[in-house]
């Protein structure tokens, strides 16, 4: 038999990534957690005036699509996976370095799967 903290991690490695599954987060804790984006990142659409794209409605958007001069990075992660969707944001949003590599954006992620669920869950609602 295996033992209690043997068996939680097999659970734990089961769960889908946080914010995948389209209901996952609490947009509250979202709002909080935005604020590490907004220096860089507005939520009005068409706003690209800031070092990084508006992420309004991202959530089935075209990666690189907005009006801004995305790194070759992002254009790169266009052509692999062409649309945002919640599990290739919760990715991106924990290392993006590591699904964009040499990306641009000076930010080295969000490690905490609660917090990058709660984010997900805040920028699907503030459309």
């Amino acid at each position: 038999m295996i033992g209690a903290v043997a068996a939680m991690a097999v659970l734990l490695a089961l769960l889908p990534p946080a914010g995948a599954d389209g209901r996952a987060g609490d947009p509250r804790r979202g709002k909080a957690a935005f604020q590490k984006c907004y220096a860089c990142h507005a939520l009005e659409p068409g706003k690209n005036d800031l070092s990084g794209p508006t992420l309004h409605r991202i959530l089935g958007r075209r990666v690189a699509s907005e009006r801004f001069d995305y790194s070759p990075a992002l254009r790169a992660l266009a052509k692999r996976s062409p649309r945002w969707d919640e599990a290739l944001l919760d990715r991106y949003i924990a290392d993006p370095e590591a699904v964009a590599p040499r990306t641009s954006m000076n930010f080295h992620g969000l490690r905490d799967r609660r917090e990058r669920a709660d984010l997900i869950a805040y920028l699907r609602r503030a459309r």
